[in-house]
């Protein structure tokens, strides 16, 4: 690392000036300035693919200084980082949305890996390693053994552990790249606390988060970047600051209304599932018991619950068997039984499901845009001899690029370069030209900023106006009470509620996810595993919850694993 004087006001830690970065046919960063003032939040703002993530990298030396142009000032000091070690030694840490944790190694190793406390000998000291692990994780309000395998953990936790891992760095400026993307509303709170904490002890933040209101209740002042470009830096600590203010900057317009509107005409009924029962994947209980829904021609219905209430392994069970290791229930396509015993068959019945995990099981990273979107219906491609004729399938992908605005130079571009809102776009357009006639979309827009949403919001409007169905799975209630006619309630596996649009209220839907199940009289059928079967008839009244007879309540949730196969 190179570094010379220059002379800062002394409360900024940070400047970037003019930083230009350019991929091959690409300008991600175009004479962007940004200036962090000491001890504050610092929000960065922007759609997906606008450069806010390219520009922490380039600040934290994952781009090395000579492949961008413009000067980054650190504490007075002019920095040239040449890797990510020379910016961590200089305390600047930066924790990446997709966490750099090993699931096998305990918490203590994965703290200090690449750090190691050496004792004599150069052996690790792994009492004195243990220890100061234990210390970072009280600081972070965290009580698990620094021994427990860090992928025993949710991923709520695990954040809270690359936090503990940035503070043995001695960290001065702390970026966090989406921390609470993937986290329920309790982890997330957690995580803001912790945020203000480190503030109050005087680390400097910058948090990139898509989530305006976390924005406005915990950073100073927030700079929005727009095609690669600064546009502008707000002073949130004015109080003059609003979400829509920020929304107009991010998209150089105004949004009447976050959701599309949308004419409601459901037709037949698509797709109805009954008595549906699942297992744990591993273990002797259910995640989901006696559940029953429909959904129609022309129809958004949405799911909601809690984190843990069985939204994910409704979907997917329902998508194929791909998760439980027993199941029972029944399933409807347009009134007559089918049988999808694997993810082949489900897609033969025109169900298709899109993970809320688009990296891991969603799309082939390493892959083109074309192959990525054909992956799911290679067969409407291939010839007489069975060969996928690629003419035809960069036709349908060229297609799909101009018809979902997907930003990419072209589509041999490959996928995991992209933003994440276009690649929830490639996945989209995978399970579009797989032409369902019902399409499960779980956190469809998960990590994705509010101009991106609006896309995904018109596509499933587009279809259901074709006579698709769609159901959606978000842990978002004003999303789910922006595009869906119907809204069922989760809470520890059951379905306690169907709510229609015009009777639903965050208020209404969070009392029916949070229905506990009330202990019954002696002699009432009990869960695999030994939890008691509650039904929303023995909780207190909750209008929409439905009234479920002793008659209706699934037989399987008396029997045991072995004769749910």
């Amino acid at each position: 690392m190179t570094t010379t004087s220059s002379t800062p006001s002394s409360d900024v830690i940070l400047e970037m000036r003019s930083i230009t970065k350019t991929f091959p046919g690409v300008k991600a960063l175009s004479d962007v300035t940004l200036k962090v003032r000491r001890g504050e939040v610092h929000a960065i703002c922007g759609e997906n693919g606008a450069g806010k993530s390219t520009l922490m990298k380039v600040l934290s030396g994952v781009y090395p200084y000579g492949t961008y142009d413009g000067e980054i000032v650190f504490e007075g000091q002019v920095a040239r980082f040449s890797n990510i070690n020379e910016s961590e030694h200089a305390g600047i840490v930066i924790i990446h949305q997709e966490l750099a944790l090993v699931p096998y190694l305990s918490i203590a190793e994965n703290i200090f890996l690449g750090n190691e406390i050496k004792g004599r000998g150069g052996l690790i000291d792994w009492n004195r390693a243990n220890g100061e692990a234990g210390k970072l994780l009280r600081r972070v309000g965290l009580k698990e053994n620094p021994t427990t395998p860090v992928g025993q953990l949710g991923v709520g936790k695990q954040q809270l552990i690359e936090i503990a891992k940035a503070l043995t760095k001695d960290v001065k400026l702390l970026i966090l790249d989406e921390p609470t993307a993937a986290l329920n509303d309790n982890d997330s709170e957690h995580l803001l606390g912790l945020l203000r904490q480190l503030q109050a002890e005087g680390i400097t933040c910058i948090i990139i988060s898509h989530k305006l209101n976390e924005i406005i209740s915990i950073a100073q002042s927030t700079t929005i970047i727009r095609d690669g470009r600064t546009i502008e830096t707000l002073d949130i600590a004015a109080g003059e600051v609003t979400q829509e203010r920020i929304i107009r900057g991010m998209v150089g317009r105004d949004l009447e209304s976050r959701y599309p509107e949308r004419e409601s005409h459901p037709g037949e009924e698509v797709l109805r599932v009954e008595d549906w029962t699942v297992g744990h994947a591993t273990q002797d209980r259910l995640v989901v018991e006696g559940a029953n829904l429909s959904v129609r021609a022309g129809e958004v219905i949405g799911i909601a619950g809690l984190m843990g209430a069985g939204r994910t392994e409704l979907a997917m069970s329902i998508f194929g068997r791909s998760y439980g290791r027993y199941l029972g229930g029944r399933l409807y396509k347009r009134g007559e039984e089918i049988q999808a015993r694997n993810v082949r068959e489900a897609i033969k019945h025109g169900i298709a499901y899109a993970t809320e995990d688009r990296k891991k099981y969603g799309l082939n990273l390493i892959d083109d845009i074309k192959r990525n979107v054909s992956a799911a219906a290679l067969e409407k491609l291939a010839g007489g001899g069975g060969l996928v004729n690629s003419q035809e399938e960069i036709a349908v992908a060229e297609q799909s690029r101009r018809d979902m605005n997907i930003k990419a130079p072209t589509v041999m571009s490959v996928t995991g370069k992209l933003s994440g809102g276009n690649q929830q776009k490639v996945v989209l357009s995978k399970w579009i030209f797989a032409d369902p006639d019902v399409l499960i979309l779980d956190e469809p827009t998960r990590g994705i900023d509010v101009g991106a949403k609006y896309e995904i919001y018109v596509i499933i409007n587009k279809l259901v106006a074709a006579g698709k169905a769609v159901i959606v799975i978000s842990s978002e209630l004003p999303e789910l009470l922006g595009i869906c006619d119907r809204i069922y309630t989760l809470s520890q596996g059951r379905i306690t509620g169907d709510v229609p649009i015009a009777e639903a209220t965050q208020e209404r839907l969070m009392a029916l996810m949070t229905l506990e199940r009330i202990p019954v009289r002696s002699g009432a059928p009990v869960a695999s595993g030994g939890a008691t079967v509650g039904t929303s008839a023995e909780a207190p009244a909750v209008p929409g919850a439905p009234q479920q007879s002793e008659q209706s309540r699934s037989p399987l949730s008396s029997q045991n694993p072995e004769d749910l196969a």
